[in-house]
């Protein structure tokens, strides 16, 4: 009598936990063919420019009204602030065949301790961005960490 309870137990709990186990997550397709999409979201609303192998993130948000570009540095998955050490960052842009730059300078920020030559944010100015909200671009180069990225292209926005 005592060992049938023990076997009944296990001839109900068994069946149970193989079928738990062997469920499948309704919400992910099996075999679709199709490659899972990775998406990022811009933190600030802008324009996000891969670098690399999506080791880091350039975020380019325009101030259209004033002609300003600013840029943050971010990590892989855009949710913390990368600094950089160069000074500077410049964006080729060619917008109807004509080339143009604009020169984004290193943004101190006290309250973070944020520096010239150890920042996330680089800003500047162009008057042909008041007018020019969509163009082709290249960044020239940036320096995150050690690591050179030279002529990243990208669509704005």
């Amino acid at each position: 009598m005592r060992l049938r309870r023990p076997l009944l137990i296990f001839a109900v709990i068994l069946p149970l936990t193989i079928a738990a186990g062997c469920s499948r997550n309704p919400g992910a397709p099996v075999g679709s063919g199709k490659p899972q999409q990775h998406h990022h979201h811009p933190p600030h609303g802008g324009t996000a420019v891969v670098l690399g192998e999506e080791e880091y993130h350039v975020e380019l948000v325009l101030v259209q009204p004033e002609g300003k570009l600013q840029a943050f540095v971010l990590d892989d998955e855009m949710e913390s602030f990368i600094r950089s050490s160069v000074p500077s960052i410049v964006i080729a842009a060619t917008i109807g065949g004509i080339p143009r730059e604009v020169l984004l300078s290193a943004v101190p920020n006290t309250e973070t301790g944020e520096t010239v030559g150890d920042t996330a944010l680089f800003e500047g100015q162009a008057d042909w961005l008041k007018t020019s909200p969509q163009f082709d671009g290249v960044l020239r180069s940036i320096t995150i960490r050690g690591t050179l990225f030279t002529n990243v292209r990208f669509n704005f926005p």
